[in-house]
């Protein structure tokens, strides 16, 4: 849908509200298209570590357990 820039200004909330819903929306003056009014996309909440704290025990010690691995990696064999 384009409209013109007066007509934008006197309804921009409806204007908004469509392009939220999926329309695209392009705004023109003296009918030369000037701008598309498109939605933001949004970013993913960040993710939270620790969800499950308390939950499980981790007994392992990387180091010592995988030494001989670690060695062999960073110096040969």
């Amino acid at each position: 849908m384009q409209v013109n820039l007066h007509d934008a200004k006197t309804h921009l909330s409806r204007y908004v509200d469509q392009a939220l819903a999926g329309e695209e929306v392009v705004i023109a003056r003296a009918g030369k298209p000037l701008v598309r009014l498109v939605p933001l996309e949004t970013k993913p909440a960040p993710r939270v570590g620790g969800f499950l704290r308390g939950q499980a025990v981790l007994t392992a010690d990387l180091k010592a357990d995988f030494k001989d691995d670690i060695e062999e990696m960073f110096y040969g064999s």
